[in-house]
């Protein structure tokens, strides 16, 4: 039922967007903040259901909690600069919705260092 409430609410925000653009462009944008918000509230019950799923992985695994954080803000970053990105794009800004991209790419680097670090180091102690 969550894809149907989200289908709804993008196809009346976009007809919203579209009717408002051609009177006030400054509203469209809006339109879209404000798009995104709700339907991120429409998903949000879903995330203890990951949350939880991560959870029972960490405890039948033995991983480490600290791999499983960061995969989970790396996730969080990737969405988070995806939705900027598009922003901007909606407003036209698509060279400020690159860097935006370029700078989201950076930061998923540079929090998946440990990860690759760790897991370089368990295959070389594999191999030896």
């Amino acid at each position: 039922m969550g894809i149907v409430q989200i289908l709804g609410i993008g196809i009346i925000a976009a007809i919203l967007s579209v009717t408002i653009k051609q009177e006030k462009p400054e509203f469209a944008v809006m339109v879209s903040i404000a798009t995104g918000i709700t339907i991120f509230f429409v998903i949000a019950d879903k995330l203890p259901y990951v949350i939880d799923t991560f959870n029972n992985i960490i405890s039948k695994t033995q991983v480490n909690m600290v791999f499983i954080s960061t995969l989970i803000k790396i996730i969080g970053i990737a969405y988070i600069t995806e939705f900027g990105s598009q922003i901007c794009r909606d407003m036209g800004e698509g060279s400020i919705a690159s860097k935006i991209e370029l700078g989201g790419k950076v930061i998923i680097m540079v929090l998946g260092l440990p990860i690759i670090t760790a897991l370089t180091e368990t295959i070389l102690g594999i191999l030896s």
